[in-house]
């Protein structure tokens, strides 16, 4: 499996993640209130000035909010600033097709990497036409192989949707559909350090079996955390990071935007 950097499996590994861009074709794209272009901008500026060596990004998914081909090229212009190998994966409001064409003749879409002692499976929990999400057949087989063909590193595995419950009580319908099966192939291998994941547009970090369970903000609007109903928080969009360490810890932390201002506009476009 290619690595995606220099680093020998002994030098810890510094990933970004970036999720829930829902760009638009539209410089001027707004979701509730906000141009989500314009956040991302914003966050990107942000993880400059924090992390000045990256060895991966990862985008996970809803990186579109209309679907369309300028968005993602958009997305990839904007992240390329960051000067770091980057891999996507679909989330429920993504053109998987149209994707693939803004990430030809690139690795973005590959789903397995190796940096630094770990390795790193991106699954595609995407249901056309669809809010929640379920790992098909193919993506569980595709997660047990590649758990199965490195049994001696750390891996952390990631997807869009909820595998478990996060306290929202409106966002239980819309998650992992399947999150048995999941666990199922989890299960079966002791060298899975984390799971995470992107969609809820929030910040967690649980245990469960000896696993960090792990969500992050979105780059542009927050879910309130703990809402019965659809909420949008008044937390400012961010980035999570994560620090790979050589021995298999893990840690990792949440930067948000400073002095941003926001009002939601629950009478614009929808999510």
């Amino acid at each position: 499996m290619p690595s995606v950097s220099n680093l020998t499996t002994a030098d810890p590994a510094l990933l970004v993640q970036l999720s829930d861009s829902h760009l638009f074709a539209e410089a001027d794209g707004m979701l509730l209130g906000m141009n989500t272009r314009d956040s991302l901008q914003k966050v990107i500026d942000l993880v400059r000035e924090q992390q000045p060596r990256i060895d991966l990004i990862l985008a996970t998914g809803d990186l579109s909010q209309d679907g369309t081909l300028e968005s993602y090229q958009q997305f990839r212009e904007l992240t390329r600033q960051l000067d770091a190998p980057a891999r996507w994966i679909p989330g429920n409001h993504d053109e998987p097709r149209i994707m693939a064409e803004a990430a030809v003749q690139s690795a973005l879409l590959e789903p397995v990497v190796d940096v630094g002692n770990w390795r790193v499976t991106l699954l595609d929990s995407a249901v056309p036409g669809s809010v929640p999400g379920y790992l098909q057949d193919e993506q569980l087989q595709l997660l047990a192989r590649s758990l199965s063909e490195a049994p001696e590193r750390h891996h952390l595995v990631c997807l869009h949707h909820h595998p478990v419950s996060i306290g929202c009580a409106w966002m239980e319908p819309i998650g992992l559909r399947n999150p048995e099966a999941f666990f199922e192939v989890l299960d079966r291998f002791p060298q899975v350090r984390a799971v995470l994941w992107g969609h809820v547009h929030q910040e967690i970090d649980q245990l469960s079996n000896g696993v960090r369970l792990i969500a992050s903000p979105s780059t542009c609007i927050q879910f309130e955390p703990g809402s019965e109903d659809f909420k949008v928080g008044e937390q400012a969009p961010g980035y999570r990071w994560l620090r790979l360490l050589p021995d298999g810890r893990l840690e990792t932390g949440v930067e948000r935007l400073t002095g941003f201002d926001f009002q939601v506009d629950y009478g614009s476009n929808g999510y």
